[in-house]
């Protein structure tokens, strides 16, 4: 089979390879990014539920109620939304915390957590704008806290200051000069709440301070981070172009035995997500969601059976192949496939270091992206707005992720059909390849 032997009559092709996963094997062990991928998984399934919870309030309850009665029912939907979706923010800056402080081997990584969602309050604005039902005018509110600040337009703060926050506090956790100890006769608890008394102290004290000097200026971290840091690199990152850019660089480092989540998941992921909520938001306010590029756009069109588009691979080996180690190896990946796990064909097949492999396997996401994209901005279907887990099968996950528009479904069985094609050729490629190795390995 088809393996590391394709680049060996290439060293220079080789030594490109090596230093290359050399560069992204270290990107992707790189701590800070590490943690921002576990505190994600983590909330994962909050923000699913905030998805499931849009979609029975605005495609489920409004089949069959009306009027008091629909309002009365879809406080489900907003009281589950309000925990998981709007407060955002708060939810990060804690999991970052925790895991960073984890990753960095601290011992109370439970104290880093607290302290960074103390941070994201401190640095929150004191004096904020509301507008009162009924009213036209807005009206100045003090010591009020925002769904709107603390949502989705907080979330890149709450990355920011969960991160910096908790770095602040393990180094000065780390001047002997600054521990408090009690001795061995108080309880292990109370040892360690006063051991670290003060670079507590001292990293709130630090927030507090610049929180004080932007109010000064009548302006607080959390909007500043959103418009000068969290817009300008969403506008970019999920353009169409910085999109399939990177998307497609997560890929290749998947051929070369890295998994794609050392990119997508620090450059992509939390940008998509941050689209994803603002679509769930608007469908959940009873307005149209207008971000194409977001979580559920990657899951349904790019993603669809598995990075790679692998389940088009899956259906081309069982329609043309005739090659036995392949169809052996589909049929073991058939069934995960169908659910998006495809690591039994990447390593199977293998699509790792398998040249005629790798071109089908970049660039058939790209093309159920662009499928998707233009499928999209020409109106035949609107962008998706209701989160799904991203196991979801395909055609079940773009009549979920659209609140049941068989368009969307339609889109997806077009790129199928297209990527199906698209990898046909190289499997012939491939099988060529394997059976002249073959042929050369029994001489």
């Amino acid at each position: 089979m088809n393996d590391v032997s394709n680049t060996q009559a290439h060293p220079k092709l080789q030594r490109f390879l090596d230093k290359f996963t050399d560069i992204s094997v270290k990107i992707g062990n790189q701590v800070h990014l590490r943690s921002l991928r576990d505190a994600f998984a983590t909330l994962m399934p909050m923000f699913i539920l905030a998805g499931v919870a849009v979609f029975f309030n605005n495609v489920l309850f409004t089949w069959v109620l009306k009027g008091d009665m629909l309002a009365k029912f879809q406080v489900f939907g907003t009281s589950l939304t309000n925990g998981t979706l709007n407060v955002a923010s708060i939810l990060i800056a804690p999991m970052i915390a925790y895991y960073l402080a984890k990753n960095k081997s601290y011992d109370s990584p439970i104290s880093a957590a607290a302290i960074a969602l103390s941070a994201v309050f401190i640095m929150l604005a004191i004096h904020v704008s509301v507008t009162p039902d009924g009213a036209k005018k807005t009206v100045e509110v003090t010591g009020a806290v925002l769904y709107s600040q603390v949502g989705t337009t907080g979330m890149f703060a709450g990355i920011i200051i969960g991160l910096l926050a908790t770095e602040i506090y393990l180094r000065l956790s780390k001047v002997k000069a600054l521990k408090i100890n009690l001795g061995d006769q108080v309880p292990p608890a109370v040892g360690q709440s006063f051991s670290v008394l003060l670079p507590s102290l001292l990293t709130l004290g630090l927030f507090g301070v610049f929180a004080a000097v932007l109010a000064y200026f009548n302006a607080d971290l959390v909007t500043l981070i959103s418009r000068l840091i969290q817009e300008p690199l969403r506008s970019v990152n999920t353009s169409l172009p910085g999109f399939l850019l990177i998307y497609s660089t997560g890929n290749f480092l998947y051929t070369l035995g890295i998994h794609q989540t050392v990119i997508n998941g620090s450059l992509l992921d939390p940008l998509n997500l941050v689209n994803m909520n603002e679509n769930m938001a608007a469908v959940q306010a009873g307005k149209q969601a207008t971000h194409i590029i977001n979580t559920d756009f990657v899951t349904v069109y790019s993603q669809m059976g598995g990075t790679g588009l692998t389940i088009a691979l899956i259906i081309a080996v069982l329609l043309v192949s005739h090659y036995k180690p392949y169809k052996d190896v589909v049929k073991l990946a058939v069934i995960p496939g169908i659910f998006e796990i495809n690591e039994p064909i990447i390593f199977g097949f293998p699509i790792v270091f398998n040249i005629p492999m790798i071109i089908p396997f970049v660039l058939s996401p790209v093309i159920g992206s662009l499928i998707g994209y233009f499928a999209t901005a020409i109106g035949f279907v609107k962008p998706l707005a209701y989160l799904v887990p991203w196991t979801t099968p395909p055609v079940l996950s773009g009549l979920l992720a659209s609140g049941g528009d068989w368009k969307v479904v339609l889109v997806q069985i077009v790129i199928l059909v297209v990527c199906t094609l698209f990898y046909i050729p190289f499997i012939k490629i491939s099988e060529r390849v394997a059976l002249k190795q073959a042929e050369l390995n029994n001489q």
